[in-house]
């Protein structure tokens, strides 16, 4: 075939394969025509390439331009340059052109089953837009004291610190988390037993595949938090989905002895994604009968730190002595997602053995931030900022509590407003039959509206009785509530 009609062959293939998306660089096409050429035999092993000038005359292209084309061959290995110009090297390549695909539909290799199994549930990252759950209030962080103790640490950098970190966080971080959480959630913990993850969603992750193995059964509140279920199903757990009552998880006699777990999956403080906060005498009961059967409870406790009414409830790990709990917290939800910096606490009688895990399966960095981070909460600027969202939340949760109560139709409820970012709205049975929460989520989508779907977030192919809204209130200010809240109703 004449070499300037495959290279126009190549430009009309592109703008079709391209159409209105990217558009490369003249240079980029000729360099991808070029090795293309090479790959598919067009231009054999031991063929001389044209002179830069003639095949830019030929082509009818600048000289400049086949120059970079021929200097990327020479760098990645397909062209030869010698006195008699730029050579094709032998490559082995494979002369049946069906072999090279540049089309991205037809490329080798595909998702696992594990991956592809995931794919229809929701999304856990928090979307932006009025009333996503999840989303502190990160306009009002105070940027200019955390860049100042960034820039300390700068200062106070060395090798070491540019090196990997200690696997399981840098020693003064967790110093200072372990006295933060005895202090403030009753949490039963030294040092030692604090490890450092890179959010929420990886000490999930890191829960599922290092303390169950695969066809394990786990237990997950019904409805219950999208991000656990992904971090569950990816590690091939069997899960089962306890019902949730006023008072949180509600497990039966017949649960324990028909589906014994080896880990239970919980949010007392402020269950995600319903609000109810789990009662004392239920949380003791479920830990008492976790030692009996030889579980495991992962406590999450992403949002404990604002409770509106009355004083933070103390965490389930620091209720009894020798808690089988693994403690879940995150500083994406008190300060800024971002920061992506999370902990967990483990039993005293784990920590050796998933230190020795983290060693070999971690490799740790970004040590001035954990140190930042350290003297941030060290020095109180932590418990500083809590106390101010604590009470900037709950003003605006009276917002929005006042909102609802004067808009909303008789036939939905207000749930779990006593502490947290979000409250639920729950629909019940009205004189037209029960609303559809998947159809009103969708249509407050395209009004810019966030409001996950109660009933999406059921656990496998359980049922459950919640149907109704996500409403996360953190990121509006209380004199812009009732107008979001009557857009909203709008579309009931």
């Amino acid at each position: 075939m004449d070499f300037q009609v495959a290279w126009h062959r190549y430009l009309q293939e592109g703008k079709r394969r391209k159409g209105e998306g990217e558009k490369w660089s003249t240079q980029r096409q000729l360099h991808a025509f070029l090795r293309q050429s090479i790959q598919t035999g067009l231009l054999p092993a031991g063929s001389k390439l044209a002179s830069s000038r003639n095949l830019a005359l030929e082509l009818g292209i600048a000289r400049n331009t086949v120059v970079y084309a021929y200097e990327q061959l020479l760098s990645e290995g397909f062209v030869n340059a010698n006195r008699q110009g730029s050579v094709v090297n032998d490559i082995g390549v494979m002369l049946d052109k069906n072999l090279v695909s540049h089309d991205p539909d037809k490329a080798v290799g595909s998702l696992s089953k594990r991956a592809e199994s995931l794919i229809d549930l929701p999304v856990p990252a928090e979307l932006s837009g009025a009333f996503a759950p999840g989303i502190p209030a990160v306009d009002t962080f105070s940027t200019l004291r955390w860049r100042r103790l960034l820039e300390q640490e700068w200062r106070r950098c060395t090798p070491r610190d540019l090196a990997y970190g200690e696997a399981c966080g840098e020693t003064t971080l967790r110093i200072a988390i372990a006295d933060y959480l005895r202090a403030s959630r009753g949490v039963i913990c030294d040092a030692e037993q604090v490890f450092i993850t890179d959010g929420t969603q990886s000490s999930l992750d890191l829960c599922a595949r290092v303390f169950a193995d695969a066809g394990d059964k786990v237990w997950i509140e019904n409805p219950g938090y999208v991000g656990a279920q992904l971090a569950l199903k990816a590690a091939q757990l069997k899960m089962i989905g306890i019902e949730v009552d006023d008072e949180g998880m509600a497990p039966r006699a017949q649960d324990w002895s028909q589906h014994q777990p080896k880990l239970i999956y919980v949010t007392p403080s402020h269950q995600y994604p319903t609000g109810k906060v789990m009662s004392v005498a239920r949380r003791l009961d479920l830990l008492r009968q976790a030692k009996q059967h030889q579980s495991l409870i992962i406590e999450d406790d992403y949002d404990s730190e604002f409770r509106h009414e009355g004083p933070p409830l103390p965490a389930m790990q620091g209720l009894i002595s020798d808690a089988p709990v693994l403690y879940l917290g995150t500083f994406s939800k008190t300060l800024f997602p971002a920061i992506r910096v999370a902990y967990m606490i483990v039993p005293q009688n784990l920590t050796s053995a998933l230190r020795l895990h983290f060693q070999r399966a971690f490799l740790r960095g970004r040590a001035i931030e954990q140190k930042a981070l350290a003297r941030f909460v060290s020095e109180g600027h932590f418990a500083q900022h809590v106390r101010r969202m604590r009470r900037l939340y709950r003003e605006r949760r009276d917002a929005l509590v006042q909102a609802l109560e004067d808009y909303l139709p008789e036939d939905i409820e207000v749930h779990g407003d006593t502490a947290g970012m979000h409250l639920a709205l729950r629909f019940v049975e009205g004189q037209h039959g029960m609303r559809s929460d998947l159809d009103i989520s969708e249509r407050a989508l395209r009004a810019g509206l966030v409001v996950p779907a109660l009933s999406k977030l059921a656990v496998g192919r359980r049922h459950s009785a919640w149907r109704g809204l996500m409403l996360g209130y953190a990121q509006i200010p209380a004199d812009q509530m009732r107008a979001k809240v009557r857009a909203l109703v709008d579309l009931f």
